[in-house]
Formats: C-alpha cells, sequence, structure tokens
C-alpha cells in the first residue's frame, strides 16, 4: 500500500473514535480492512469475522490525560481561538434541528467556549500528533511493519468533507443512521432506542404517540443490531420524564400496567445490564453509558424571580447549579447498576458540565414536527423554545471530546 492509504487508515481510526454521542445507542464497526488485513491484538476467530482495532499509539503529553484526572469536572473557558471545532457551513451531516446560526439565531457566542478539566487538559482534535505503529498481516501471513506520519489533527468534519481523500456516505435506514468509511468497510451508526428497552415508539421516523408503553424486560430486537459492534454509547433519560407515570409490561405481553417512571427506568436499565453480562465479550468490545442530557426549561433556576426558559440566554451559568431538568433519583439508579456489573462500562458523566450551558439549546432557532418554526411561533418563545436539543457546533462537541480522550487513553502504549 502507498503511503497515502495508511494515513487514511490512521485518519479513520481518528474517525472511528470520535463516535456520535446518540440516543439508545451508538455503535462503531470496525470491519476487516482491505485485503482482509488483521490488527495485532485483536480477537482472530477467521478473517471474515469482526475484530477490535487495539492499536498502540505513542501520546503525546499534549494528548495525554494525567492518572487521576477526573475530565468532568472544570469550568468552561471563552476561548474563540480553537472553538469552534468546525464550522456550520462545512458540515453537510448537520440537520436543519441544530444549525442554529443558519436558522436565524443573531449571536454565535455559545460555539466559542471550551471545557476545561481542572486536573488536566483534554486533547485537541485540531492539535493531535500522535505517531501510530501498527503491524499488518496478509493472507499469507507475511508480516509488514510500518510507520504512519505524524497525524496533522485534521478536525472530524473537515475529515468528513474532504470528498476526495476519503469515500463515505450517510444512510438513513431506520431505526438506524450509518455513516460509512467505504474503503474500509467501517460504519458509525446512530440506532433509535428511545427507552433501551422495547417499546412504541422505536420507529425512528413515527415514533409520536400519546400513550407510551415500554417492555420493561425485553432488549431482543435492539440487541440483535448492537451485538457485533466494537463500541457500543448508550444513552436513555429525556424520553422517560414525559410523565411521572409510564404504562409498561412486565413478563407478560397483555399485562400492562402504570409504573413510577424510576421504578420503570431501573427495571429496563437492569434488563439491558443482564444483556451486557450475557452478551459482551470486554475482550473485544468497548462499552459507554452517557448520563444524562440536561433540559433548561424555567429560568428561574438560575435567575430567581423570572418567568423564561433558555430563550435569548448567551452565557453559561456561572457557580453552582443543578436544574430540576435532572433527575438525581435517575442518576442514581445508573451508578447502582452499573456499579454491579461485572463487565466494565465506562461512564460518560456529562450532565453537571451541560447543566451550566443554558445558552447552548435551539430554543426558537430550531424544527418543530420536522419544520423551521415561522415568525409568530419565534416570536412566542415561552411555548415553542426548545430547551432540550442543543446548537451544533455546541455541547455535544465536548461530550464527542471527552469520549475521544478517553479511548486515546485507553488505546495508548503502556
Amino acid at each position: 500500500m502507498a503511503m497515502r492509504q495508511y494515513r487514511r487508515i490512521h485518519l479513520l481510526f481518528r474517525l472511528a473514535l470520535v463516535s456520535v454521542m446518540a440516543l439508545g445507542a451508538s455503535r462503531v464497526i470496525l470491519d476487516n480492512l482491505r485485503n482482509n488485513l488483521l490488527w495485532p491484538g485483536s480477537v482472530e476467530i477467521s478473517t471474515r469475522h469482526r475484530y477490535t482495532v487495539k492499536m498502540p499509539i505513542d501520546v503525546s503529553e499534549e494528548e495525554a490525560i494525567e492518572d487521576g484526572c477526573n475530565v468532568f469536572e472544570g469550568e468552561w473557558v471563552w476561548d474563540n481561538a480553537s472553538h469552534p471545532l468546525y464550522r456550520e457551513e462545512s458540515c453537510p451531516f448537520l440537520v436543519k434541528q441544530t444549525t442554529c446560526l443558519r436558522n436565524g439565531r443573531p449571536d454565535s457566542f455559545y460555539q466559542n467556549w471550551r471545557w476545561q478539566p481542572n486536573a488536566c487538559n483534554l486533547p485537541r482534535f485540531g492539535q493531535t500528533r500522535s505517531e501510530l505503529e501498527f503491524r499488518l498481516h496478509s493472507n499469507a501471513n507475511d508480516e509488514f511493519e510500518m510507520w504512519i506520519g505524524r497525524f496533522d489533527g485534521l478536525k472530524l468534519m473537515e475529515i468528513l468533507r474532504d470528498k476526495s481523500d476519503v469515500r463515505r456516505s450517510l444512510q438513513r435506514i431506520p431505526p438506524r443512521k450509518v455513516f460509512k468509511v467505504e474503503e474500509f468497510n467501517a460504519t458509525i451508526e446512530y440506532y433509535w432506542a428511545p427507552f433501551i428497552v422495547e417499546s412504541i415508539s422505536d420507529h425512528a421516523t413515527n415514533h409520536t404517540v400519546l400513550k407510551r408503553l415500554v417492555r420493561l424486560d425485553s432488549v431482543a430486537k435492539h440487541s440483535e443490531e448492537w451485538q457485533t459492534a466494537d463500541v457500543l454509547i448508550f444513552e436513555s433519560y429525556v424520553w422517560w420524564m414525559y410523565k411521572p407515570t409510564i404504562n409498561a409490561t412486565y413478563g407478560k405481553l397483555d399485562n400492562i400496567q402504570e409504573y413510577n417512571v424510576t421504578t420503570a427506568y431501573k427495571l429496563a436499565l437492569e434488563t439491558w445490564a443482564n444483556w451486557i453480562e450475557s452478551s459482551i465479550n470486554p475482550q473485544t468490545q468497548k462499552i459507554f453509558f452517557t448520563t444524562m442530557s440536561p433540559t433548561h426549561l424555567w429560568s428561574w433556576e438560575w435567575k430567581p424571580g423570572t418567568d423564561g426558559n433558555c430563550f435569548n440566554e448567551t452565557q453559561p451559568i456561572d457557580g453552582s447549579y443543578w436544574g430540576t431538568g435532572s433527575n438525581l433519583d435517575i442518576m442514581r439508579i445508573v451508578e447502582d447498576v452499573l456499579g454491579e456489573l461485572k463487565v466494565k462500562v465506562t461512564l460518560l458523566n456529562i450532565t453537571q458540565l451541560s447543566e451550566f450551558r443554558k445558552d447552548g439549546h435551539t430554543s426558537v432557532f430550531g424544527e418543530r414536527k420536522g419544520k423551521l418554526l415561522t415568525k409568530e411561533q419565534r416570536n412566542d418563545p415561552k411555548n415553542y423554545a426548545d430547551c432540550i436539543h442543543w446548537c451544533l457546533p455546541g455541547v455535544p462537541d465536548t461530550w464527542n471530546e471527552i469520549l475521544y480522550a478517553l479511548l486515546l487513553q485507553d488505546y495508548r502504549v503502556q
């Protein structure tokens, strides 16, 4: 292979690490590369099966997270030099719901805040310079050793934009969105499973129902899609919080009962945990669980005496803050269930750092029912402001930076 092809493999590895944080589950699948080449350290069943890419990386000081550093504790600092990491107009994959500037938002300050952990620095997408050494094994078992040149730090969206360098595609195959790097048969998938367990809201485009019904004892339908992934990132919260109670079945499909949401959530998460224990191979698969994405529905929580929401907010919250949009009981359930698991699941605790960002939501500069808000609706933010979803570039990019940092640390040379 030419050096340019090796650079593509390196870029692909970085791309796979910077996976999407998704509602339900994201998965990263790295199939056999061209000519069935195998990476060292992979579990080889046959060259037709998937395996985990496990590559030692010589991590520079700029990329390393110091041992003991809690990347989830820190502060937002103003940084209009390195942030945003990419531009709205440079990423063709952003949906209209998130392109707040294009939709008419007058300020872009929300793009220029950088998360700074207290005890270390997050590796920068645009400043990484790792060198990667790996061995390729051909079908004839001939061994080749190559050095990949220094990675120039192309940001994720710049990589996606480069049509001439990497052939890639994005397909919507409900309940999945599939991003594929075609040359190397690698995919990053967003899988719609808002409750993790099965529900009547599992259809990716037709999921709005007046009366939600959840099957608390089964992930069978979803897990068929999850099982072969190398990296799985789970998250499930906001769909549970529609009402204090939820209709659900457990054990018998015809026995529908009304459950307290926290009780139902615990049963659902235990069902998921049982599947993790019985089906995941910790030697070849990595599992993450992302905590709740907070909402900012009531301005009186951070600005006493007001009666608004996230509309027209342009600055993060300064000082200690925890809003009612983030349920502590749910947080404790996640902590308890993950704490009982024998299989390692890494917790991505993005809730507190996101709590400060009341300024980052789409507000009236997004969509409702697939359409941008009308002028009349925008003039009624109390009823139409979306304080759940986020503008991009924005807060979710920080979640990806943290994911990237933790994966990079795990894959580095020990």
